[in-house]
Order: C-alpha cells, then sequence, then structure tokens
C-alpha cells in the first residue's frame, strides 16, 4: 500500500512539473560538469550524472550535508544519528564502502571505515555544486567508485572571480529536546584575491533512548584562500576541523548493554596549484586528513582509541588535441596509517596512473576511454578499464557505459581486535584480504523538455566479485590466534561473497525562474533495485539496502514567502533483533517541511521546520532508533 502511494507521488510530481514546464521561458542547458577531470557538458560524458547547486542547502528543511544528499535521486543515505552524526552513503545497492566521496577533485574516504566518510569539513555557504556520478568511475578515481562518486566543488577552489561577492550571513535555531544550531560564514574577494571561512554547530540532547538519551555536539569550521599568479597561475588553499560527539547506541552491535556515544575529530588540509596552458592545465593537489575516533561501549568502558591519517597527491593534465579530441593524464599517491589500540599500528602505500580520452566524432556521438593501473603495497596491481559513449539530438541524449571497478580493504577490515590482550569473541580483521572487482554496464536515455523540466531513465547491472564480509570461523581455522580465545565466537572478514545486482533508475529535475517575483526547484527520483547471490542466508549487501528507493525534494519561492519540502520512501529486508527489541520494518516513508518569511529585502529571513512530520518511528540500522517529529525555528541573516 505504501509503495502504491510512493508510486502515486512520483506520477503527481511529473504532472506538475509538466505543466509548469509548458510556461514560456528559456530552455534548460546541458549543465557543465567534471566528472571526466575536465570540463564537458553533461550530454558528452555518456553517464547518468546530476548536478546540484549549493544554494539548494539553506532553501530545503535538511541540517546537514548528508541529509540534503538523502533528499537527491538515486542517493540513499542510511542516517544513524540525527542531523548528521553518522550516515552511510549508499548507490545502486552498494555498501557504504563502495561509495567515493571528494572534494574538490581530492579522497575524501577514510582509510579506518566507511562509516566516516559522510563527514565533509566544509561549510555550506562553502558548495559551489555537488556533482554526484551513478555508477563505476574506478578507471578515473580508483577504489571505492563502485556504486558512484560524489564531487563537493567549492566557491574558493571554482577559481571563477567573475561569480564571487563580498558576504557575511549567520543563522541561529532553536528547537525541541534543546536544540541549538548556528553557523556563520563569511568570503571577501579583492583584485585577484579571496578568502573565505565558515563555522557551523548543530546540537541537541536529542530523544530519550534505552539508558542514554540521542545527544549530538557537531562542529565544523573551515577557511579557504585564493590567489590568481601571474602567468596563469592559480593558488588554492583549505584547512578545517570538524569534532564530532554523539549518542552512538548499537551503531556496531546489538547488546542491550550498549549504551555507547562517539567522538570523531578530523583535520583536513588542501593545496591546489593550478597552470593554464594555451590548451588546458595542470593541476597539483596535496591534501592531508587526520582522523581521531575514540568510542566508548558505555560510560566504564576504555575506548577504543583510533588514529588515522591519509595523505594524498596527484598531479593530472587535461589538453585540447583539436576541436574533437582531448585528454586527461595523471599520476596520484596515497598513505594510509593508523595507530590504534584497538587496530594496532599500520600502514599502506598506493600508486596509480591513468589516462583518459575524450572524443567528438560530430553528428552528435561522444565517446570517452579511461583506463587505470592501480598498485597497492597489500593488494598488488589492477588494470581498470572504462568506456562510455553518447548519441545526442537537441532533446535527447542515447548513452551507456561499461567498465570495471574494485573496493580495497579498510583498517577495520584488516585489523579489527589484532591490538587488544585478549579477544573472546566479535570480529576479526584478516590483513590478506584481495581487493573487491566488478564489472559494470549501463544504458540510459536522457529527456531535456525545455523550459527548467528534464527526465533521465537508467538500467543497469553489476557483477561483484570477493566481496568482503564477516563469516563464522571456529577457532581452529582462524589464520591468526595469538589473542584469541579457544572458546571463543569469532566472526573472520573474508572474500566470500559474489552478488549481482541488476537496477532501474529514473531521474527528473525541474529548476525555472517562473516570473520576477517566484521561482520553482524540484527534483525526485525512483529506484529499484535486485540484488542476489547463491548464500542460503542472504548477503549484508542484499539485506542492507532498499529495493524500491522514491526521495524527492521542492522549494518554492513567491515574494517574501517561499515553502519547502523533502522525503523518502524505501522498502527493503526486514530484520530483528529481540535481545534489544529492535526491528528494521519493510518500508517507511519520512516527510520534511519549512516555511520561511523574508522580512528584510536583502537578506533576513524566519522560517519554521519540521522535521519528520507525520512523527514515523523507524531506524536504517538494527537497533539505531530515529528521532521522531522534530520542531525547531530560526533567523537567517545576509549582508
Amino acid at each position: 500500500m505504501q509503495f502504491r502511494k510512493g508510486l502515486l507521488l512520483l506520477v503527481s510530481y511529473y504532472l506538475i512539473t509538466d505543466l509548469y514546464s509548458q510556461q514560456t521561458d528559456v530552455e534548460m542547458e546541458n549543465v557543465i560538469i567534471t566528472a571526466n577531470q575536465s570540463a564537458q557538458q553533461q550530454k558528452e560524458s555518456g553517464r547518468n550524472v546530476i548536478s546540484i547547486k549549493g544554494e539548494l542547502f539553506k532553501s530545503l528543511p535538511v541540517n546537514s550535508i548528508d541529509e540534503l544528499l538523502r533528499y537527491l535521486p538515486g542517493i540513499e543515505v542510511q542516517m544513524r544519528g540525527a542531523q548528521g552524526s553518522q550516515s552511510d552513503i549508499v548507490i545502486r545497492g552498494g555498501t557504504f564502502q563502495q561509495v567515493l566521496v571528494i572534494i574538490d577533485g581530492v579522497k575524501l574516504n577514510d582509510p579506518l571505515t566507511g562509516h566516516f566518510n559522510s563527514y565533509s569539513p566544509i561549510h555550506p555557504s562553502e558548495i559551489e555544486r555537488i556533482e554526484i556520478l551513478k555508477g563505476s568511475a574506478s578507471a578515473i578515481y580508483g577504489s571505492e567508485a563502485v556504486g558512484g562518486v560524489i564531487n563537493i566543488i567549492t566557491k574558493t577552489f571554482a577559481n571563477k572571480l567573475e561569480k564571487r561577492k563580498n558576504q557575511l550571513t549567520g543563522r541561529i535555531v532553536g528547537g525541541e529536546y534543546q536544540l541549538f544550531n548556528a553557523d556563520a560564514a563569511f568570503s571577501y574577494t579583492k583584485n585577484k584575491t579571496t578568502l573565505s571561512g565558515g563555522l557551523a554547530s548543530n546540537n541537541a540532547n536529542g530523544p530519550q533512548l534505552r539508558g542514554t538519551d540521542g545527544f549530538f555536539h557537531l562542529t565544523t569550521a573551515t577557511i579557504a584562500f585564493s590567489q590568481q599568479l601571474k602567468k596563469d597561475w592559480t593558488i588554492n588553499f583549505r584547512t578545517a576541523v570538524d569534532f564530532r560527539k554523539f549518542n552512538a547506541q548499537n551503531f556496531y552491535t546489538t547488546f542491550a548493554s550498549d549504551t555507547a556515544n562517539e567522538k570523531v575529530n578530523t583535520f583536513w588540509n588542501h593545496l591546489n596549484l593550478v597552470k593554464k596552458t594555451k590548451k588546458g592545465s595542470f593541476n597539483f593537489d596535496v591534501a592531508y586528513k587526520k582522523l581521531r575516533d575514540q568510542y566508548w561501549f558505555n560510560p566504564r568502558s576504555v575506548p577504543n582509541d583510533n588514529k588515522s591519517n591519509l595523505f594524498t597527491t596527484q598531479l593530472y593534465y587535461s589538453g585540447v588535441i583539436n576541436p574533437q579530441h582531448s585528454f586527461t593524464a595523471g599520476v596520484q599517491t596515497h598513505r594510509k596509517a593508523i595507530k590504534s589500540n584497538d587496530r594496532g599500528n599500520h600502514e599502506l602505500w598506493h600508486g596509480a596512473l591513468y589516462g583518459i580520452l575524450r572524443h567528438k566524432l560530430g553528428n552528435g556521438f561522444y565517446i570517452n576511454e579511461s583506463v587505470r593501473l592501480d598498485w597497492d603495497e597489500n593488494y598488488g596491481v589492477v588494470l581498470v578499464p572504462q568506456v562510455n559513449a553518447a548519441w545526442s539530438s537537441s532533446k535527447f541524449t542515447v548513452r551507456a557505459s561499461a567498465g570495471k571497478s574494485f573496493r580495497d580493504a579498510d583498517f577495520t577490515e584488516r585489523y579489527n581486535n589484532y591490538g587488544k590482550a585478549l579477544v573472546t569473541g566479535g570480529s576479526i580483521g584478516n590483513p590478506d584480504l584481495k581487493a573487491e572487482q566488478s564489472w559494470n554496464v549501463e544504458a540510459g536515455v536522457d529527456y531535456n523538455a525545455g523550459n527548467g523540466f528534464k527526465i533521465t531513465s537508467t538500467i543497469f547491472y553489476r557483477d561483484h566479485n570477493d566481496l568482503i564480509d564477516w563469516t563464522p570461523t571456529p577457532y581452529s581455522e582462524m589464520p591468526r590466534k595469538e589473542n584469541l580465545s579457544p572458546a571463543g565466537n569469532y566472526a573472520l572478514a573474508k572474500n566470500v561473497e559474489t552478488v549481482k545486482t541488476t537496477g532501474i533508475e529514473i531521474d527528473l529535475m525541474y529548476n525555472k525562474k517562473i516570473n520576477a517575483n517566484s521561482e520553482l526547484f524540484a527534483t525526485a527520483g525512483f529506484t529499484s533495485l535486485r540484488s542476489k547471490n547463491d548464500a542460503p542466508v542472504p548477503s549484508f549487501y542484499i539485506s542492507s539496502h532498499a529495493k524500491y528507493l522514491l526521495n524527492f525534494a521542492a522549494a518554492y519561492r513567491f515574494q517574501a514567502f517561499s515553502i519547502s519540502v523533502s522525503g523518502v520512501y524505501k522498502k527493503r529486508t526486514a530484520q530483528k533483533a529481540n535481545p534489544i527489541s529492535a526491528e528494521i520494518t519493510p518500508s517507511y516513508f519520512v516527510f520534511n517541511t519549512k516555511v520561511g518569511w523574508q522580512f528584510l529585502k536583502k537578506g533576513g529571513k524566519l522560517f519554521i521546520q519540521t522535521d519528520n512530520l507525520f512523527d514515523k518511528k523507524y531506524s536504517d540500522l538494527l537497533g539505531s532508533k530515529m528521532p521522531g517529529r522534530w520542531l525547531s525555528a530560526g533567523i537567517e541573516i545576509a549582508l
């Protein structure tokens, strides 16, 4: 019944946007994207790429970047806590470890665990746009680019001086459960210099849980600098911190004694140099991420204390051979390290060479070929090819893609419980894990109706081998027994799974300035997935992702008044954990609203927001309860 309601909502959305699209205005142009590390029209890429402007964050009823992603077409965000405490990002039925997140072209994924990949050390006001590339992109970006890539492009690094403006903004929000959110940001440009920064903090005691409450204290601060130099050189630099302390009850266990809390502090530094040439540009990046994760199972326990580092360098050149052909060639290195009282002390080196060719063949035909040679100190050498093709007319684009993808194991999968003196049971890491590998094919049709309306449809198939899963293993078969008890019950990380995933996705986008006093943005996506393997018990990879996913967002402004909504419906496999009386229901629907009034013509706005309007009780993770209806109100000022 709920699924039929979801489909009815999708059809209703199509009819409404189609009605608006009949009004006269300029046609929607092809969005310029950087999915292939060079600016090109979306129709030329041969891929399903969504591009969302950063200003959308302020318009919608969302509180964090991962909540914004949750309501964009085809992205399943499995929320573990409120307002950005922790989330797992899933695209096309992959796991949270099979989506790559990059900021200004540099990898953000943490080497400790994929659970931290949604922690973006960027103030929302700094976001120029977010590009979501669905499907395999390992031939360009390497490990983890299996289900898709989320590329956050910031204003300071976008090198568009003509679009920058001096601005000072602030916001204060209060609400139930002693909610207090505040943020401030600034941007200053003079001549060829830009300086920007921001501070954002979300805080609440949260609803009552079993023996604890759902508190969170989340703070991000960032400052960025851009300077255009002589002889076509530009230097960009950002430093940022992200401090989080939050309730983590049943984030990682299903024990009734779990009253966990967690503290995650991240430091991010990124230096970028750009040198423009007559036929292209050089890009050089150096980035360093430092993270400390402390996890307390209960107030009396000794915390797991994990310190990880990720050091990245990359150099690539994008150039034009002639009007029909262009290319990108690059080299990349990573150094991943961890010091942990739970996982021990380890480090790994990684390197890669890659190349991309882009062709405009005439008569609307486009082809892009990519190949990447990856070397890792642990799993050795992987060769990753990909080819994308498209044909485009004035309104239609037909596209297809085929290629390989892979994912390396993180430090948790390799070394979990290695550093403890005695382990009497639980998950045990395996340093001999091979990289997961898959072959991917997809085909799609895009229809640009004009007047701001576009619809895309894609079918896809992924054949994934050597998937890593935690497998019950007797003590006698454990490869390492130094700190294990012969009487213990263990699950060893192994390359055991083969999963085949088939799916279809439909995305709708509408963005139109109706007249001088009103404008409407709306987007919706529907995804249907089927994953299967031969195991008698369904794999985690099959049981965790939604079988049907419908997510949407819309914002409408008329003169000084604005209203926006966001929502998600998903249907998935039911799960239960009797020791904690928890279950994952087969389906749920969450709907949010925000109403605003701009009381100052150039920068003052009051708003009221309701998260989970219908007070739905649900969990994305077994035992981790999400809040019910949550009311808040605030004021925004822009100078």
